[in-house]
């Protein structure tokens, strides 16, 4: 028991420390539209910690789960945001009419 989550703890901080040295290395051009690809991955963790929380025993185990699921899911939607906010800035805005005096639109 003690021997496999010192395993997990290790290989908790080996991503952490990975995950944080790939990220800092990303242009601010590229980030939303790698966030917008993790979500996809983000969701197979919330399915992932659904089944981990509903395979455990023990109290902790399920904590652990339930914080992974609120965190996926945390990062789920805050990407979605950034990727409609991002979709955004694209989309044409409308002009204002010049004939917005002249009630048959043409020309005086």
């Amino acid at each position: 028991m003690v021997e496999s989550l010192i395993l997990s703890l290790t290989v908790f901080a080996l991503a952490t420390f990975i995950g944080h040295s790939v990220i800092t290395k990303v242009p601010p051009t590229l980030h939303t539209p790698l966030m917008s690809g993790t979500n996809a991955i983000s969701g197979i963790v919330i399915v992932g910690a659904l089944v981990a929380a509903g395979m455990t025993d023990s109290a902790l185990s399920q904590g652990l789960a339930t914080a992974a699921v609120v965190l996926a899911t945390i990062n789920v939607v805050g990407g979605f945001l950034v990727t409609d906010r991002m979709l955004r800035m694209f989309r044409r805005r409308e002009r204002p009419s010049n004939n917005a005096g002249n009630p048959d639109g043409g020309d005086r």
